[in-house]
């Protein structure tokens, strides 16, 4: 391996399956039970794809409520995907889980399938940064983050979080200067979870208005 070419990380992708009722909650009410199904099935083949395409490590999807819905399986068309059942727990419970799993010595990257406009290139920039750093975040403008990577395990990074609310990246900050990690932040995105989150991003992608139009509400 070249002094220029960064060792390979597992890259783990946290998802729900696009059940109605159980994806997007929070965009119900804006685009039905079925409208926001179809728009996390979009999310996950989206988020899926890109990460095939970032192609920094072996893939690993892990999936709740559990790895059978066939959406998981039809994303393994995509490339070689290890699926794995999300265990039960809070989000830091999973993303420990998912860290403790991985295959790649040399650190793991965790993405979920809520930010759209996430690149293999942001990726690739991360995993590049984890070399240098022994934490890599990509922050999320609603307070929380769409990426961490780290080079090991550290369930005290996750613990005791307030999770789902805008206090998620500033803990997660105090919680890594407590354990004397060296953190990079090489960029903020967004999310999609709510009704102006969704807005926005038809604004960038019209395209998404066709996936969720014939099954929104009227």
């Amino acid at each position: 391996m070249s002094a220029e070419t960064p060792p390979r990380i597992e890259l783990a992708i946290l998802a729900k399956a696009p059940v109605p009722g159980f994806a997007k909650t929070r965009l119900i009410p804006h685009l039905g039970r079925e409208g926001a199904a179809a728009l996390q099935r979009w999310l996950l083949q989206r988020t899926v794809a890109t990460a095939v395409i970032a192609d920094i490590g072996p893939l690993s999807l892990w999936c709740a409520p559990d790895a059978h819905h066939p959406d998981f399986a039809h994303c393994r068309a995509f490339g070689d995907i290890r699926l794995l059942p999300q265990p039960e727990g809070d989000l830091g419970a999973r993303m420990h889980a998912a860290v403790a799993a991985s295959r790649t010595p040399a650190g793991t990257l965790i993405i979920g399938t809520d930010c759209p406009l996430l690149t293999p290139g942001l990726i690739r920039r991360a995993a590049a940064a984890l070399q240098q750093h022994d934490a890599v975040v990509v922050p999320a403008e609603d307070g929380g983050y769409v990426l961490i990577a780290l080079r090991q395990a550290k369930p005290q990074l996750f613990a005791g979080i307030d999770w789902s609310t805008g206090h998620v990246m500033a803990q997660t900050r105090a919680r890594m200067r407590d354990l004397g990690l060296r953190c990079h932040e090489p960029g903020r995105l967004w999310d999609v979870d709510r009704a102006q989150d969704f807005e926005r991003l038809a604004a960038r992608l019209p395209e998404v208005r066709g996936v969720v139009a014939p099954r929104a509400r009227a």
